[in-house]
């Protein structure tokens, strides 16, 4: 029945994060953890274990959403290896300081950082577009499906510096650093939503790759969780690479809002409890 159970919160953390571009994390970490801990079904589940469980889920939700994206060629691979590149560092500190943190403080902090950003997507609208990392960077283009062009860019050392930052966040809180990604390119580096969620999980899964041997190093991934969360989060994760194509860019980033503002709030009073 866990097993089974355990499949079923993948699947639907494959859909949303391949959905809005998170990896799936910010989903499976918190059912998993509520389940796991409060219902007593999953006694091996730790702040570090579900993490380690996560970052092993997100090789392979990253996979799958980024063969589906290819397809339409919304992927842009040179931004995505530049990205990884930069959080290569981070993701292994943060799978290090992630030891550090007990439940209490990993659900306070976690949903903390949820809110945070479904925030600073609330008064996305409302802010004006940052064109400097545009103008002092390297400059890229996308035509939508519409015939809408985009232009787009950052400048390299800025975007080695700030994935760097998502990498520990990635690595403490294995939520694969989409959920601060895709806000950055949208709102920083003016990314087309549906370019910035299929590069985000392009980068998902390379850096997962990282984040995945640095917590098998640890000890941290239990290894009977792993089969049941992987076939559940791959088809899961096509299912919302599918989702994303019929969806208008401004639906994507309203889910992208809801679904960390809910889990957040719900994180911050299980940390508060």
């Amino acid at each position: 029945m866990e097993y089974l159970l355990l499949a079923l919160i993948a699947a639907a953390a494959g859909i949303v994060g391949s959905l809005v571009g998170l990896g799936g994390g910010v989903v499976l970490i918190p059912a998993t953890l509520f389940i796991g801990v409060n219902l007593g079904m999953f006694p091996e589940i730790t702040p570090q274990t579900v993490v380690g469980l996560s970052v092993v889920m997100m090789i392979f939700t990253g996979l799958s959403s980024t063969l589906s994206y290819m397809k339409n060629k919304q992927v842009d691979f040179k931004s995505g290896f530049i990205f990884f590149i930069g959080s290569i560092p981070g993701t292994i500190l943060g799978a290090w300081l992630n030891k550090f943190l007990n439940l209490p403080s990993f659900n306070l902090y976690f949903g903390l950082f949820l809110v945070f950003i479904s925030i600073l997507l609330v008064v996305r609208d409302k802010l004006k577009p940052i064109h400097w990392f545009v103008n002092h960077g390297t400059k890229r283009e996308f035509t939508d499906k519409n015939g809408q062009q985009f232009v787009y860019g950052y400048p390299i050392w800025f975007a080695l510096a700030f994935c760097f930052f998502v990498g520990i966040i990635s690595g403490v809180f294995g939520i694969g650093g989409g959920s601060l990604l895709v806000p950055a390119m949208v709102l920083l580096f003016l990314f087309p939503p549906h370019v910035a969620v299929a590069t985000s999980m392009f980068m998902v899964f390379l850096s997962s790759l990282v984040n995945s041997t640095s917590h098998i190093y640890l000890g941290n991934v239990p290894w009977m969780y792993t089969v049941p969360v992987i076939v559940g989060a791959y088809i899961g994760a096509k299912g919302g690479a599918a989702l994303n194509k019929r969806m208008q860019s401004r639906t994507v980033i309203l889910a992208l809002q809801i679904v960390m503002l809910l889990i957040g709030i719900r994180s911050i009073m299980e940390g508060l409890s």
